[in-house]
C-alpha cells in the first residue's frame, strides 16, 4: 500500500534547446554546477527522460531529507548519467550501472563532468538485470544506502528481471528511489508488485509529465 500524501511538482525545464540531430548536447544546473550532457538517439539509454530531471530536481531541493553526502549509491539504468553525476555534487560514492553498449557514452558524460570536481570518484559498471547479480555484486562486499532508477519501467520484456534487482539490492537500511513515467497498464502493474513487497511511498507528482516519484524501503519481518 502507498501511504504519505505527495507533493505536486512540475520539471524544471532548465536546458538548452538542441543543436544537432544525432549527438545532442544539452545543459542543465543542479546544485550550481552547470553539467553537460551528450545524448545518442541510437538507445533509449542515451537520451535524458523526465524521471532522471525529477529525481535530480528533487534531490536538489531536499538534501536535510536525503543526505547523500559520503552514502554510497547505486544507480541502475542509469542512461546518460545525468542523475548519478547530481548524486556526485551532492557528495555520494557513486556506481552507475547500464547494459554494455550504453556503458561508453555514460562513462563519458560522468567522467567529463565529475573529473574537476572535489567529490568521490564515480564508478561506471555493467549491470543487466537480473544476471549474475551475486557474481557480480556480492552480498557479502556490496550494501548500498540509496538505490536511484528512473524511467526503468516501459514497454520491455525485463520487468520480471528488473524487481528481482530491486530486490536483491535492496537491503534493511537501504532507501529504492524510483521515478518514472506512468503510460500504460503495465506500468502500474508493476507498481503494485513494487507496493506488494516494500514499504512503498509517493514523495512527490509532476502531473504535466506524469511523472511519480516513490521511496521504497524493505519490510521488517
Amino acid at each position: 500500500s502507498l501511504t504519505g500524501s505527495p507533493v505536486t511538482l512540475k520539471i524544471l525545464q532548465n536546458w538548452v534547446p538542441r543543436v544537432s540531430h544525432y549527438f545532442d548536447k544539452e545543459h542543465y544546473t543542479y546544485v550550481g554546477h552547470q553539467i553537460v550532457i551528450q545524448e545518442s538517439i541510437e538507445h533509449f539509454g542515451a537520451v535524458v527522460w523526465p524521471g532522471a530531471l525529477a529525481l535530480s530536481q528533487y534531490l536538489e531541493a531536499n538534501q536535510e531529507q536525503f543526505n547523500l553526502k559520503d552514502k554510497k549509491v547505486l544507480e541502475i539504468g542509469a542512461g546518460t548519467g545525468l542523475l548519478s553525476i547530481v548524486a556526485c555534487i551532492l557528495g555520494a560514492h557513486v556506481t552507475a550501472t547500464d547494459l554494455p553498449e550504453v556503458l561508453e557514452n555514460l562513462s563519458y558524460n560522468i567522467s567529463r563532468n565529475t573529473q574537476n570536481l572535489n567529490m568521490h570518484k564515480p564508478e561506471v559498471r555493467k549491470l543487466v538485470w537480473g544476471e549474475g547479480l551475486n557474481e557480480d555484486f556480492p552480498v557479502s562486499t556490496y550494501h548500498y544506502d540509496f538505490i536511484l532508477a528512473t524511467d526503468v519501467v516501459y514497454h520491455h520484456g525485463a520487468l520480471d528481471a528488473l524487481l528481482a534487482t530491486m530486490v536483491y539490492f535492496c537491503k534493511p537500511g537501504t532507501v529504492l528511489l524510483w521515478a518514472n513515467k506512468f503510460r500504460f497498464s503495465t506500468d502500474y502493474e508493476f507498481l503494485e508488485k513494487v507496493c506488494n513487497i516494500f514499504n512503498t511511498t509517493i514523495l512527490a507528482e509532476f502531473p504535466e509529465s506524469n511523472v511519480k516519484l516513490l521511496k521504497a524501503t524493505v519490510r521488517n519481518n
